[in-house]
């Protein structure tokens, strides 16, 4: 596998905006389809790298996935305690998958988190991310359903499932 990971630069950042965005669509992710306000979130990756670490996984210069790295105490935790580092966002290419790109980003994650000194790192995910969750499963990811929370309090059926990863 010749991927390198590395910090996204800004002229990645509407390439991976697009992957990313693709991914929760083509996974049928957002309940509003293109006209879901989440999708703005998932493209504004310029956004995200004021605020977080935003990371990329790149082969031969071309974009193939991508991760948010938010360190602790960012202003970009959903879920993350003190210490905790949180991943968000992660989204590999279709033509990408099964290449071991998504499991790359989430070590790279790992890493960095390690690196800062944190205890553990966090994350939230939808209930139908089942590749997502192996991945997470796979590398010692645990699911701790007592942070499991839900961002729009009036759609019963977009509870998200938190996992964590003692470090």
């Amino acid at each position: 596998m010749d991927i390198a990971i590395r910090h996204a630069a800004p002229d990645e950042y509407e390439p991976l905006g697009e992957i990313t965005a693709q991914a929760y669509l083509g996974d049928g992710l957002l309940d509003f389809g293109e006209s879901d306000e989440y999708l703005g979130e998932l493209r504004d990756v310029a956004k995200r790298a004021a605020a977080a670490q935003v990371l990329v996984a790149v082969e031969h210069d071309r974009v193939l996935g991508g991760v948010t790295f938010v360190p602790s105490g960012g202003p970009m935790a959903d879920i993350a305690e003190p210490g905790e580092a949180e991943i968000r966002m992660l989204a590999v290419a279709p033509e990408a998958r099964g290449r071991g790109v998504g499991e790359a980003l989430v070590r790279a994650c790992m890493d960095r988190a390690r690196a800062e000194g944190c205890v553990g790192i966090v994350l939230s995910t939808q209930r139908a991310m089942h590749s997502a969750h192996r991945i997470y499963e796979r590398l010692g990811f645990t699911r701790t359903p007592e942070r499991d929370w839900n961002p729009i309090p009036h759609l019963d059926d977009l509870n998200l499932l938190a996992y964590e990863l003692e470090l």
